[in-house]
């Protein structure tokens, strides 16, 4: 179900990370007292109602009870987050309506590097192994560097488990829209400070299908992950050795119709319900390898992590034996930081890091060109507490050099050899006014920036994912941006509120659009930059007049424009439409109830109704019929779900929903599916979502 069961409250945009505190449960609107919950940061364990800035914490509990085919589509429902989709498979994260490069995804402690540039290309992540993810809204750069403009995402696993423990699960699920199942098996231990903690995870779905389209060919995938953790905790500090694979193997929509029947093509013989794989599709490998280690020293820590990741991706078009692209990346990453708790009543951090890449091609089709890149950034950030009012912020500075190859392709020049250097300096400031009881007034200025990608800079062939020729423009200079947030929160009893406003001008924002050329027919997109405002709020209130009953309500909004333009190119693409989500939750049993009379108990049970509207969005980029504007729908969805204890322990969870209860047709704005060929027999354009889909979750712990 997509629930949205985060609290979003403020947290500094110089990098704080917010974590559940292992004494607390989950955590939404009013669940939980934010005295309790506290995020660990940059410059230590701080309260969630002393940070400044926007965050959205999304724990285990939440994550278990989301419908989402992957780990972007379970978090794309909290205020301010949306997905970027190409079918079911496919989904990246746009944070207030910004996403691709400008947004960072760390995961064990490392930015995940994966050509995260493409529109059809995902996030390589086992959602399965995820314990809580926290979301930083707005220029994080004080931590990241460059591509944190829009924001972070921070997928945090598992905690090790306590000293002298030994445990694990085995989860399993199934979706009936798509045939989607999956398992996920852990295992995990502690013994005299010995810790390790395994994990082996594999799903697949077939075709997905809706009223309109029937079964999507196209969308069928197959997953694979296995992750494994080794490591020593001490009174000392900890060292951990942590090595994760994945395998992903999605096939390809293109979305190619019949031109009597309207009907979507499909090879001879292909069945919907058929698990196989069809050509064109991807063949995704992702290959981690990190180094985490933290020591404490005086009255301080310092924190050592080293990260080497390898990503393959290979395109299959005319043959599943023959690759036709083949990128090929390798990328180390570093950060070192040193965290003093205590200095005449300030917290301070100080740290250094960046990272190395080399992408090659071994394909014999090219689109962005081989290249090298080092990038290295050094931070100083700080806070204080008074009684009423904290303060925090920090400075970067930051250096990038990019070096690509040249390549001739069948005796003429495909890629020039070119060299660029960016270099920038950046920081925020944020305050907290604790100004009643229960109230909080938040404000924070950051600054960010972003050097443009190699895609960006350099490409030069068709993009078979979205049917164009794009062109680079290896001139184009790195983006900027400035961005305000106001924000207040109130706790009482039985009312939670919270409210976020942002401002954020960005200058040479980077951005393709059609130069009227055309290659074998294909229209030619050149990358170019102008300058773009955006503006937008977060509103969320929980109404819990009993402990037992929650009403709750959370509305997001983003204006994003591009300055100095005519009215056809005036709005940013893929600017997400305004989301409503209302959900009322009525918790049947907070105590043990046993099942007739035996040992076995439910207990944490619940049931939900949740309506989710997405309002008209109109202001679209209308250059060369880019986008089209997205009409008004509704979904509605159910859900219902208990723990089941043996003897007073907890052994299993069991979760239902059904998704899109009236099985609906509609079409999410940010799916790239939208622009695929025109049925002639109905006139409407694109494939639509999935239609009606009920899901099962069953969690064993032993």
């Amino acid at each position: 179900m997509k629930k949205i069961l985060a609290l979003t409250i403020f947290s500094s945009a110089i990098g704080m990370s917010a974590q559940v505190s292992p004494d607390s449960t989950d955590i939404f609107f009013g669940h939980v007292n934010l005295e309790e919950a506290t995020v660990t940061g940059v410059t230590g364990s701080t309260r969630l109602k002393d940070s400044p800035a926007a965050v959205s914490l999304v724990t285990k509990q939440t994550l278990n009870h989301s419908v989402g085919s992957n780990i972007v589509s379970a978090i794309a429902h909290q205020p301010g987050m949306s997905e970027l989709t190409t079918g079911s498979g496919i989904s990246k994260p746009i944070i207030r309506g910004l996403g691709f490069n400008r947004i960072v995804c760390l995961t064990d402690g490392v930015r995940q590097e994966g050509q995260q540039w493409g529109d059809e290309h995902g996030l390589e992540l086992d959602g399965a192994g995820v314990g809580s993810v926290e979301i930083l809204k707005g220029p994080a750069s004080l931590m990241y560097g460059s591509d944190a403009m829009a924001g972070v995402v921070i997928f945090k696993p598992q905690p090790v488990r306590p000293l002298g423990s030994m445990g694990g699960s085995v989860e399993a699920g199934y979706q009936t829209n798509s045939g989607l199942w999956n398992y996920s098996l852990n295992f995990a231990g502690n013994k005299g400070g010995f810790v390790w903690d395994g994990r082996f995870s594999q799903k697949a779905a077939h075709a997905y299908k809706n009223k309109v389209d029937g079964y999507i060919p196209g969308s069928q995938f197959s997953e694979q992950a296995a992750r494994v953790l080794l490591g020593i905790n001490k009174s000392w500090g900890y060292s951990h050795l942590i090595f994760s694979h994945y395998h992903l193997l999605p096939s390809i929509i293109e979305g190619e119709r019949d031109e009597t029947t309207g009907a979507l093509e499909a090879p001879e013989g292909w069945s919907g319900r058929s698990y196989r794989r069809q050509l064109p599709f991807q063949h995704v490998n992702h290959t981690k390898l990190v180094l985490d280690n933290k020591v404490r020293i005086g009255s301080g820590s310092l924190q050592a992590i080293v990260g080497y990741q390898q990503n393959r991706r290979k395109e299959y078009e005319e043959s599943a034996k023959d690759f036709s692209l083949y990128f090929q990346q390798h990328t180390l990453n570093y950060d070192l930081r040193y965290t003093l708790s205590e200095l005449r009543g300030w917290k301070l951090v100080a740290g250094i890091g960046g990272m190395y890449q080399r992408s090659l091609n071994k394909g014999e089709e090219y689109l962005i060109p081989e290249y090298k890149l080092f990038d290295i950034g050094g931070y100083l950030t700080g806070s204080r507490s008074w009684e009423k009012f904290i303060l925090s912020g920090g400075i970067r500075l930051d250096h990038r050099h990019v070096h690509s190859y040249e390549l001739y392709d069948e005796g003429s020049l495909r890629f020039g050899d070119f060299r660029r250097n960016w270099n920038a300096l950046t920081g925020s400031i944020g305050g907290v006014w604790k100004a009643l009881r229960g109230l909080n007034v938040r404000l924070n200025l950051s600054r960010g920036f972003r050097a443009p990608n190699l895609a960006e800079l350099g490409s030069n062939g068709v993009h078979e994912g979205t049917m164009r020729y794009e062109k680079g423009n290896s001139a184009l200079k790195a983006e900027n941006s400035l961005q305000a947030d106001l924000g207040m929160d109130y706790t009482n009893s039985i009312i939670s509120v919270q409210a976020a406003l942002f401002l954020n001008r960005i200058n040479n924002y980077i951005y393709s659009c059609r130069n009227g050329e055309s290659i074998d027919g294909i229209p030619v997109y050149k990358y170019t930059s102008g300058d773009a405002r955006l503006w937008g709020f977060e509103v969320g209130a929980d109404f819990h007049p009993i402990h037992s009953l929650h009403f709750e309500n959370t509305f997001s909004y983003v204006n994003a424009v591009q300055l100095h333009q005519p009215a056809a190119s005036k709005y940013l693409p893929q600017t997400p439409a305004p989301r409503w989500r209302s959900e009322l939750k009525w918790e049947l049993l907070h105590n043990a109830m046993p099942l007739f009379k035996s040992k076995v108990a439910i207990e944490n049970a619940f049931v939900s109704l949740g309506v989710e509207s997405y309002f008209r969005q109109s202001h679209v980029f209308l250059l060369d019929n880019t986008e089209t504007p997205t009409p008004f729908y509704c979904l509605i969805d159910i859900a219902a779900g208990t723990d089941i204890f043996l003897k007073k322990r907890k052994i299993a969870e069991l979760f239902m929903c059904v998704d899109n209860l009236l099985n609906r047709t509609y079409q999410n704005h940010l799916s790239r599916l939208k622009y695929t060929d025109i049925n002639v027999q109905t006139g409407r354009m694109g494939i639509y979502n999935p239609g009606r889909n009920f899901t099962v979750k069953l969690i064993f712990h032993f």
